[in-house]
């Protein structure tokens, strides 16, 4: 009886110690776990200094400085087409003809009238000088002479109006007529735009007003050539705001050599009104904005300590840092939305 009690205790004292080393085991493999659950990975970036812009931005559509429509300033029918579509033209080049034998014939009438009151005029005025004619015929002699003469200007100005000519310079963006049309007075025969300058029409609100001056640099963007960056230059700024929009008028110059830019193309317009050299800044994906306050999470030794910063101006993908990081300090990028202060992270660089 004693045996089989001692045996039965040994046997329990055997599961005891096995349930104990059981629960030590799983205890431990937890806290080994709970430790790589921990530790979190991150991506960061370095303070760093740099220079940095604040602007304006707004789109608008891109427009030719210069462009006009060319009309006929008389009456006929087209003869001659000189130029096309694309054709670059200079001011005051031929580019289209009006039948013009009508016009040269009212010149050589109205010359030969002019002559013959030209003659008479100057036989009036020897008669005069004899007093052999009165005052009278000799100021109505001068008279038709030169009303004859005004018809004679004007008999030649119809016959160079015959010819159409571009006002001024640059590239043919419309026609509108064809060889044999009959055209009137005033009627549109081509469209002439000049292409350098471009310009864009901002209108921007009064509370900017101060901040905008005359030939301050701008960025263009066009969703036509993506990932290209034009620049230009303030041009005009409008004295006066619209009253019903609270707006005022800004026209900025867009500078192209490559000549790839066209009139209509839509774009985002960039006015950049200050511009801070060697400033501290960070990505602006690392700051966090809770109740208006702005803080990141800074890593040292593995460890991430939220701070507190102060910001400043914000261009493309930074942020300037007015106050709260030094030089070299590095800020998480990427996972901070995960991150409790003094976490600790396992660092990737960005």
């Amino acid at each position: 009886m004693k045996a089989s009690l001692t045996k039965s205790l040994l046997v329990a004292a055997g599961i005891a110690i096995s349930f104990q080393a059981c629960n030590s085991d799983n205890e431990m493999n937890n806290e080994n776990e709970g430790e790589r659950i921990s530790i979190i990975p991150v991506e960061v970036s370095e303070v760093d200094r740099g220079n940095i812009s604040a602007y304006y931005s707004n789109t608008a559509t891109l427009e030719a400085e210069e462009e006009a429509l060319v009309m006929a300033q008389v009456r006929g029918t087209i003869k001659q087409i000189f130029v096309e579509e694309g054709d670059y033209v200079k001011q005051g080049q031929v580019i289209a003809k009006i039948e013009d034998v009508q016009y040269r014939i009212e010149v050589q009438r109205a010359k030969a009238t002019l002559d013959r009151l030209t003659n008479d005029y100057n036989r009036n005025k020897e008669l005069y000088e004899k007093e052999l004619v009165s005052a009278l015929d000799f100021d109505n002699s001068r008279f038709e002479m030169e009303a004859q003469q005004s018809a004679y200007d004007l008999a030649k100005l119809n016959l160079e109006f015959s010819s159409i000519k571009s006002p001024i310079n640059g590239v043919v963006s419309e026609r509108f007529i064809k060889v044999g049309n009959l055209v009137g007075q005033d009627a549109q025969t081509f469209r002439v735009t000049d292409f350098d300058p471009l310009q864009a029409i901002l209108y921007i609100p009064e509370h900017e007003m101060a901040k905008i001056s005359k030939n301050q640099r701008s960025e263009i963007r066009v969703d036509a050539l993506p990932g290209e960056t034009f620049t230009g230059k303030v041009e005009r700024i409008s004295p006066v705001v619209d009253p019903t929009t609270g707006t005022f008028k800004v026209t900025v110059f867009v500078e192209d050599e490559s000549n790839r830019l066209k009139p209509g193309m839509f774009g985002r317009v960039k006015v950049v009104y200050d511009t801070r050299t060697n400033i501290r800044m960070i990505p602006k994906a690392a700051v966090i904005t809770e109740d208006l306050a702005q803080s990141v999470f800074v890593v040292k030794d593995s460890l991430a300590f939220r701070k507190e910063i102060q910001t400043g101006y914000v261009n493309g993908r930074n942020i300037e840092v007015l106050n709260g990081l030094d030089d070299g300090e590095l800020v998480v990028t990427i996972g901070q939305t995960s991150l409790q202060d003094s976490a600790r992270v396992n660092v990737v660089w960005n």
